[in-house]
């Protein structure tokens, strides 16, 4: 199975950014330092000189919706000449904890797959055990209508235990790199002095320009008004969140994937090797059998 894009390279990047542009670092001098101190090629490119949308075009997944993120954060700070490095540092935060759910999600399903391919070799072990005994079962197997039935049925319950199997694995996956992005995004323009008008005028250009789909920043923004506080602490808190609530809905999936990946494993698996490890042997000894009177 494909090993899905790990978002910790983002968050290595985003957090090395944070605390560099946070020290007085220049932006390009800080892309150019955390090229030379990480392996990440977008930030290589980065630095070279390319735009960081570009940059990510050639990644995907949650990966590429992450690098999105952190350039439409850029964008935004730097249309609104905001400071950049809390935000980044959050993002960073967010990203490796979603990171971290996918990693959980990999280690629930490696034990199934494990379980998986040893009862998958069973039907070769059931094939040369009836060999060892005298009884041709492949010939069995592949020369008879019972065998080919066997065949049959067997394969079409693998193939359903692997599609099964994808599909639970993907819906354990976290669904967004960038939760609580546009309430981050306004607070950040904000944070220059931007009216809310204009402020979310931005977010949508960036979020727009980088093809992200974020959330609704309306109802804490009439919060706002209706309680005469300013809003950009409200989105702050509003992005952390549907950040947690992300990273929470990710852990509990990836916890609840290894007892689902116990369904096809004993509802496909195992009887796909009965019926092409067993139910052959069985054929040709009865065969065998009857054919001795």
């Amino acid at each position: 199975m494909t090993r899905p894009p790990d978002l910790a390279e983002v968050a290595t990047v985003a957090q090395r950014l944070a605390v560099l542009l946070a020290a007085g670092v220049a932006p390009t001098s800080a892309w150019r330092h955390v090229a030379s101190s990480t392996q990440s090629l977008v930030a290589d490119r980065v630095a070279a000189g390319a735009e960081l949308a570009v940059a990510a075009a050639d990644t995907g997944g949650l990966q590429l919706e992450a690098w999105r993120g952190l350039a439409a954060a850029w964008a935004v700070a730097s249309e609104s000449g905001s400071p950049l490095a809390p935000a980044l540092r959050d993002y960073a935060f967010s990203l490796r904890e979603l990171g971290e759910a996918q990693r959980d999600a990999r280690v629930a399903l490696a034990g199934p797959i494990a379980t998986a391919r040893i009862v998958l070799a069973l039907p070769v072990v059931g094939v040369l055990f009836g060999v060892a005994l005298g009884f041709n079962t492949l010939a069995t197997l592949f020369t008879t209508p019972a065998g080919w039935a066997c065949l049959g049925v067997g394969g079409g319950l693998l193939g359903l235990a692997a599609l099964w199997n994808r599909r639970l694995v993907r819906s354990a996956r976290p669904r967004s790199a960038t939760p609580g992005l546009a309430c981050e995004l306004m607070a950040i323009g904000m944070a220059g002095g931007a009216s809310i008008d204009r402020a979310r005028a931005t977010v949508s250009t960036a979020l727009e320009s980088f093809g992200i789909d974020a959330e609704d920043v309306e109802p804490v923004l009439r919060l706002s008004r209706a309680a005469g506080v300013p809003a950009a602490e409200l989105l702050r808190s509003e992005a952390r969140e549907l950040r947690a609530a992300a990273r929470s809905t990710a852990q509990e999936r990836a916890a609840a994937l290894s007892v689902r990946l116990m369904l096809p494993l004993g509802l496909c698996v195992l009887p796909a090797f009965l019926v092409l490890g067993v139910l052959p042997l069985l054929v040709t000894v009865i065969t065998a059998t009857i054919d001795t009177f």
